[in-house]
């Protein structure tokens, strides 16, 4: 006897035969329009997946890149958000750098906490590695690299040198020197 993931149908057709149908493995999906609108409208605003997956409505994180896969237009969807979170990530890093420190009142006078200025930059600058980690292109440092397709590799040889080069020794072997 042949194991198969197909079960028999029952009741029977219309016309009294058994008909096989494949069987799904595994629990159904939870994969549904307005949970796919959650998750790309967060990752649009920035929030990181993983984040996103920590509350208790959203599937894990595996789960979703399973959904990617699967669907298409989910997959786009997903990219044009993730686009969108990195803009939304610079603009916070905006606001952060332009928020006024706050102010220690003390003896001296009032001056502004070295702490919290030190922490706002560490922020911002784990934001901007971040960002350039992710999109290379936007937000990273320019580096042109040999052989790049928007920077070809250009050689130009200069036969001056050469030229002297073969003067010199002509002379040297004219005069005996070798």
């Amino acid at each position: 006897m042949t194991i198969t993931n197909k079960r028999v149908r029952w009741p029977p057709s219309k016309t009294g035969v058994f008909t096989l149908e494949k069987r799904g493995r595994g629990r159904p999906s939870r994969y549904t329009p307005e949970l796919a609108d959650e998750i790309v409208r967060r990752l649009s605003d920035g929030e990181p997946l993983r984040q996103i997956c920590r509350d208790p409505h959203i599937p894990i994180w595996t789960v979703i890149y399973q959904w990617i896969i699967k669907h298409e237009d989910f997959s786009i969807r997903i990219a044009k958000a993730r686009e969108l979170g990195q803009e939304a990530i610079a603009e916070d890093c905006l606001e952060i750098i332009d928020k006024e420190p706050e102010k220690i009142i003390s003896d001296n006078g009032t001056r502004y906490d070295p702490a919290y200025v030190a922490w706002q930059k560490n922020r911002v600058e784990q934001r901007i590695k971040l960002l350039a980690k992710w999109n290379p292109k936007r937000y990273g440092d320019r580096v042109t690299m040999a052989g790049d397709s928007d920077n070809p590799v250009a050689i130009q040889a200069d036969v001056a040198i050469f030229d002297a080069l073969l003067k010199n020794l002509e002379l040297k072997r004219q005069n005996g020197e070798e």
